[in-house]
């Protein structure tokens, strides 16, 4: 089983494994341990990542960048609004209201939605990661900013699905990062003792996240989280790019934000320049040769300059620190560390403004860009069988406050209940008691929606069906469960209806609770937590374990006590039997992908890696081609000249320069049989040549070899002559065939190299190297008799049976093998023998 991190940025991607017995950060194709988020499409194939980001200028309007904003949203929305000016493709409203992306592939105009974009960027990190790992990848952790919405989450979940990965956890990008802090470190205070709180700052190219976390030894607990989505290190580009752009309208006269391909440039050197004044404060040029109008611009900028120009972004760093500080009721002295990661942390003055605030300096012990990633892989690790990590429990937040609300049958007719507060842990169940008659709707929403970066406060409606009055004619008693799952998204997990029966009924059948259970609770009982263990038995290495709260629909709230409190379950009264019987959910969730929207996604996703695939082989038939031309050309005229006639070289050339000809014209653009056709034409010309080049240095050396192998059997048959008391056991029959064999090699030799001595070096040769080493091996196999070693002297019989009965058995025989007189007699000696072994 596989175990992947994926860090799903803006920007950049990185995907962290575990392997080796740790988390290692993977390279992709190209040496790079970081892909960009970028995919180009084209005429024929699609290039993701590296490939697609050296197209950004040159295939502007096809070329998708910057789109993790627009998951789980609609066209309409002011963000994609917002987001749609900067970006150099075409967004355009999908049939199901959301923002999807226009773009020509395959030479027709093509709508793709978001998920499907993210999809083939996951597909190539999933490719990635399998050629990393040698085996197939399909269980990974997936990161995604702690402020997403529910809508966003689960546009991540089917962009994952798309991309046919099993997303066992979406992680929040700070938590990943207090993970990857926390799991290594040795000295953090026991469970008993006060935990250490640590703060944790990322601020990559398009967001700011700010996360308050507490540790103990194999604990780690999120206390708050705050956030700036619309501040990241794309906004100082941005700064830069204003300010050149104004600069170079009143000194070059030119509108660079007309063109967007200049447009892009000057991002990419604005991106540079920005790096550099990091690292250094002097003035520093910024050129670009040919940039628009065939003019080439300069200018120059320091660091001072670029912090007063982004006075006010610096501004927005210290609001997060404060509110993250007041909703976790800590100071600063509660404070052990900082740590930060993200691109945008390595400017100096958003450091300055991060140590102003927090009185201590910066810790850097994390890796900016790969934090994220190893977090990741180290949660995979943790949900995985196939890994033994150490015990370490993690517990996430619910960013945002949720409330559900219902028709009622008073009055105002409807009633409301915040489930879950802000940063409420997660994930968690509750579970609410409804007295229903009939049929009813929970509607779910964000509770304060001046809090949530989403215009829309709903999450969705869920209908409990089948609810019908009790056999008396009373209500019947609802119990609904809602969840924030794992990956941080709200759900009516299950509904069911508490029937009353007669004592004699089953006797499965549970006592019924009796409305003291829910009303008359003591205000310490409130904070009571039960351990839920339905969560899908979670195993002892996860330590996330589900709590459980339960509310009646008055508001009143019922935490049932840990099985080690005996006295709350005194409070179970007998009244009768009950009967809990399974609801239908019908959801209705907000900005929901259909399962057949979302199957003819992953099915056109299928399509076009099938198409890449089919193109790359054509490429590479074209290719295998173009090698071939141009490696035997530059043979002819070196290891080659001397096996060819004159006539035969100018003839070849010349077909080998109408196939490079070709290769440039109608042969653009053929199909993958046409080139591998072409190729086996070249080759019926070329390898005769080949052949006799490789004939004629390989056969000295096997030639040589026979040579001595013959000499050798030779001397032996000499020997034998001369009486060698080492070969006086062979027989004298096979010594003349061996002779006799050894006589037609030896003519068969020197025929064949007589003839081939007479040929020039143009033309085939009369005999190969393969006959020469087949001969070689028929003269191993026909004179290894006369190797055959000589008999060894056999021992006298009697002495070998005097040592069988002095010392047992000899040679693993038993004693009844060495003295075969009588049965009587054998057994005797059977047992004695047994003896001595035991002895």
């Amino acid at each position: 089983m596989s175990v992947v991190g994926i860090d799903l940025g803006f920007l950049n991607c990185y995907i962290a494994v575990a392997r080796s017995g740790g988390i290692e950060t993977i390279a992709n194709e190209y040496s790079d341990r970081c892909t960009p988020a970028c995919i180009s499409l084209g005429s024929r194939t699609r290039a993701i990542g590296n490939a697609a980001k050296s197209q950004i200028v040159t295939n502007v309007r096809n070329t998708i960048h910057g789109f993790k904003k627009l998951h789980g949203r609609s066209f309409d929305d002011p963000i994609v609004q917002t987001e749609r000016i900067r970006l150099p493709y075409e967004l355009q409203k999908m049939p199901n209201g959301s923002a999807g992306v226009k773009v020509r592939y395959l030479e027709e105009e093509r709508p793709f939605a978001i998920e499907q974009v993210t999809g083939m960027l996951l597909a190539k990190l999933k490719e990635t990661s399998e050629n990393a790992l040698k085996k197939p990848v399909a269980d990974c952790v997936i990161s995604i900013p702690s402020f997403f919405t529910d809508a966003e989450r689960r546009s991540v979940m089917a962009a994952a699905q798309v991309a046919g990965l099993n997303c066992l956890r979406l992680m929040n990008e700070t938590t990943a990062v207090a993970l990857a802090y926390g799991i290594y470190k040795q000295d953090l205070p026991p469970l008993d003792e006060k935990p250490r709180n640590v703060v944790f700052i990322d601020m990559g190219h398009s967001a700011y996240q700010v996360a308050v976390c507490a540790f103990n030894k194999g604990k780690l607990k999120v206390l708050a989280t705050t956030f700036d989505p619309y501040l990241g290190g794309r906004n100082f580009d941005e700064a830069l790019v204003d300010y050149f752009c104004d600069e170079f309208k009143s000194k070059y006269k030119i509108n660079v934000k007309e063109n967007s391909r200049a447009l892009l440039r000057l991002y990419q050197e604005c991106e540079k320049l920005k790096k550099l004044m990091s690292a250094n404060a002097s003035d520093l040029p910024l050129n670009i040769e040919c940039f628009m109008n065939d003019l080439d611009v300069s200018s120059k900028m320091n660091r001072a300059q670029f912090e007063q120009l982004c006075a006010s972004l610096f501004a927005r760093v210290e609001p997060p620190l404060k509110a993250v500080m007041e909703q976790a009721n800590l100071q600063r002295e509660d404070i052990s560390s900082i740590e930060i990661v993200g691109g945008a942390t390595r400017i100096p003055a958003v450091k300055e403004q991060i140590t102003k605030f927090f009185l201590k300096d910066i810790s850097t012990t994390l890796n900016a860009d790969e934090a994220v990633a190893r977090g990741c892989a180290l949660q995979c690790a943790i949900l995985s069988p196939a890994f033994k990590v150490r015990e370490f429990s993690i517990t996430d937040l619910v960013p945002y406050s949720i409330t559900l609300r219902w028709k009622t049958s008073f009055e105002d007719g409807i009633g409301e209940c915040e489930v879950f507060c802000k940063n409420h842990p997660a994930p968690f169940s509750k579970v609410i008691t409804f007295h229903k008659k009939e049929p009813f709707e929970l509607e779910a929403f964000y509770t304060n929606l001046h809090e949530v970066p989403y215009p829309d406060p709903r999450i969705g409606i869920f209908t409990i069906q089948n609810v019908f009055p009790q056999s008396d004619g009373d209500s019947s008693k609802v119990k609904v469960k809602v969840r924030i799952n794992i990956h941080g998204i709200f759900s009516v997990a299950s509904a069911s209806v508490i029937e009353k029966q007669n004592v004699e009924g089953d006797h499965s059948d549970i006592p019924m609770e009796t409305e003291t259970s829910f009303k008359n609770e003591s205000k310490d009982d409130v904070d009571k937590m039960q351990v839920d263990q339905e969560e899908g038995g979670h195993q002892k290495c996860h330590a996330e374990h589900t709590p459980e709260e339960e509310i009646d629909h008055t508001g009143t709230k019922s935490k049932s006590a840990p099985s080690d409190k005996p006295e709350r379950l005194n409070q179970t009264i007998k009244k009768g039997k009950v009967k809990s019987i399974d609801l239908p959910i019908q959801s209705s969730l907000c900005r929901q992908l259909g399962q057949d929207l979302l199957n003819s996604y992953i099915e056109n996703e299928g399509k076009m890696i099938m198409q890449d695939k089919l193109e790359k082989e054509r490429n590479d038939a074209k290719n295998a081609v173009e090698e071939y031309v141009y490696d035997f050309r530059d043979k002819l005229g070196t290891v080659y000249e001397k096996f060819i006639t004159q006539e035969d070289l100018n003839k070849l050339s010349a077909i080998l320069e109408d196939t490079e000809n070709w290769l440039y014209e109608e042969g653009e653009d053929q199909p993958k049989q046409i080139y591998v056709d072409k190729l086996q034409e070249l080759k019926k010309y070329g390898q005769p040549i080949q052949m006799r080049y490789m004939e004629h240095e390989e056969r000295p050396k096997a030639l040589n070899d026979l040579g001595k192998k013959i000499q050798l059997v030779m001397k032996v048959i000499e020997a034998y002559r001369n009486k060698d008391e080492r070969y006086d056991h062979l027989d004298p029959a096979e010594v003349e065939k061996v002779e006799k064999f050894i006589s037609e090699a030896m003519s068969w030799l020197n025929s064949k190299m007589n003839a081939q001595n007479k040929l020039s070096l143009t033309q085939d040769p009369v005999v190969k190297v393969a006959e020469i080493v087949a001969k070689s091996k028929e003269l191993d196999n026909f004179c290894n008799i006369i190797y055959k070693p000589k008999p060894k002297v056999e021992v006298a019989e009697d002495k070998a049976k005097a040592n069988s009965e002095h010392n047992g058995p000899m040679d693993g025989q038993s004693g009844s093998e060495t003295k075969p007189d009588t049965t009587k007699d054998s057994s005797q000696h059977t047992k004695s023998s047994g003896e001595m072994e035991v002895d």
